[in-house]
């Protein structure tokens, strides 16, 4: 007796609500996302062959290059609760529309005097406008050591972690520069600390 052949359909799968939700994600991922803030100066970083991947919070990170010190802590909690903090140590009240514009922005060097100005200011104003003239590290206005000790306290309070540290410093500047940098963060009791290098014979 022969087989009764069965009739093949064609299947087709109506691909519309997958779509609709790749575009829901991808709209989602934009919009949420930073934009990575470039590099305030260009450091020329030292090579090595550790290959430890830098944290994405908890850090913060001092860039240094033609004696200059420029400060960043990660987070845009961190950044507005340090802010605050550094505010109120400097009798200065920065605006809900400041905090904002602070908590976007990276790497920045300037002295508290003048954080108000640069930072309602857009990005190539920013370069143009000479304020950047590195955060003071002197013994009598030591302003980095403040930025450090209030992002620590801010990590704390926050995120119930202690805050780590890496610097990245030009392969080319000066070791008193370096030191005095590594003695503030001693007289915090912030004995380890990272470097950020390069790949050695490798690209950034």
């Amino acid at each position: 007796m022969p087989r009764a052949k069965v009739q093949r359909k064609s299947t087709s799968i109506d691909m519309t609500a997958m779509c609709d939700v790749s575009f829901l994600l991808l709209t989602y991922f934009i919009l949420s996302a930073t934009a990575k803030q470039p590099d305030p100066l260009d450091v020329k970083l030292p090579s090595s062959s550790y290959k430890i991947k830098v944290p994405e919070k908890d850090i913060a990170i001092l860039t240094i290059g033609q004696g200059k010190v420029f400060f960043e802590a990660a987070g845009q909690d961190i950044k507005v609760a340090t802010l605050k903090k550094i505010g109120e140590q400097y009798k200065i009240n920065f605006t809900p529309e400041e905090e904002k514009r602070f908590s976007v922005m990276g790497s920045f060097g300037v002295p508290i005097q003048s954080l108000k100005q640069f930072v309602m200011m857009d990005g190539p104003a920013r370069k143009k406008s000479g304020l950047e003239q590195g955060i003071p590290t002197d013994s009598l206005n030591n302003q980095l050591a403040d930025w450090i000790l209030h992002s620590r306290q801010a990590v704390a309070e926050l995120h119930h972690e202690g805050m780590r540290v890496s610097i990245k410093g030009d392969s080319e500047e000066g070791y008193p520069v370096i030191k005095k940098i590594v003695d503030i963060l001693q007289k915090q009791k912030i004995n380890k600390f990272s470097l950020i290098t390069t790949a050695e014979g490798g690209s950034k």
